[in-house]
């Protein structure tokens, strides 16, 4: 079983990684730093880097950018999540409109979940 770190990203005593997860110093200062929650959470931002800057990690200049941004993720200014955060599907989603409480959609209305196309919109050729 990990054993338990404050949190860098999360501000709070969370179990860690089992194992270094990048080589080097960062590597370390993350496995000592960062929990098993702060790190799925960079691996999800990470997979956006990867693909919005079309990241090609067999170039060292490539692997250097997401170590950077790695390092600012956890350790930058500003890298915290505000105290009132909570993690996707833990909170109740009371008074944000679309969410949760008086002000959500209907269950399969208009803004249910946000996906699809808009009202009258179809793929192309439909009608």
């Amino acid at each position: 079983m990990p054993e338990t770190v404050h949190c860098v990203k999360l501000g709070r005593e969370l179990p860690g990684l089992e194992k270094q997860p990048f080589p080097g110093e960062l590597g370390k200062r993350i496995l000592e730093n960062v929990s098993a929650q702060g790190w799925e959470m960079w691996r999800e931002h990470s997979t956006l880097l990867i693909n919005h800057y079309g990241l090609n990690l067999a170039d060292p200049e490539a692997t250097k950018t997401l170590a950077d941004e790695m390092e600012k993720f956890f350790f930058g200014e500003d890298a915290r999540v505000p105290d009132e955060w909570v993690p996707e599907g833990q909170g109740t989603g009371a008074g944000i409109p679309g969410v949760g409480g008086k002000d959500a959609a209907p269950q399969g209305g208009p803004g249910a979940g946000g996906k699809g196309a808009p009202q009258g919109k179809g793929a192309p050729g439909q009608k």
